[in-house]
């Protein structure tokens, strides 16, 4: 009887050690999903403004996936302006690219309205940057995708 006692945590062990061996070495193939360009960017500007743009995003892998939630912050001109936090259940195709619309309320006290209000008429460039990260899943398997990207906008009402 002791025998068996020994035995079944042994097994347990063993199991463990080969399921994160396997985890571990379906990581390793794995290439990050690249965000290419962020383009389209409006801001829908009525009482509750509002950015709206597309995300082109690339994946290099052989394996088709699913993009699960974009959990990214948004600055404008170095102050932040909002925050994308989507659920999707959006299809990476393999070795192609994907574009994902994203929606952001902007926290136009915290820019400073008026001084927005007056770059956008005067036809201002903007300094917008992205911040956060991208969940994914291949294979049931879930991933972390940073994204850091930063770009000049003229935007558009």
């Amino acid at each position: 009887m002791k025998h068996n006692m020994f035995i079944h945590p042994i097994v347990r062990l063993a199991f463990t050690f080969l399921f994160v061996a396997l985890l571990y070495g379906c990581k390793t193939d794995y290439e990050e999903v690249q965000l290419r360009q962020i383009k389209d960017v409006v801001v829908d500007a009525n009482t509750d403004p509002r950015l709206k743009a597309n995300a082109i995003f690339f994946n290099p892998n052989n394996k088709q996936g699913r993009l699960r939630k974009i959990d990214v912050d948004i600055y404008v001109n170095g102050k932040k302006a909002g925050k994308i936090d989507q659920k999707l259940r959006t299809v990476i195709p393999a070795k192609g690219e994907f574009t994902v619309p994203l929606e952001v309320q902007l926290a136009m006290k915290e820019l400073g309205f008026f001084d927005t209000l007056l770059g956008v008429l005067g036809g201002k460039k903007f300094e917008v940057r992205y911040e956060g990260s991208l969940k994914l899943t291949y294979h049931g398997i879930p991933f972390r995708v940073p994204v850091k990207y930063k770009d000049e906008v003229r935007i558009r009402f």
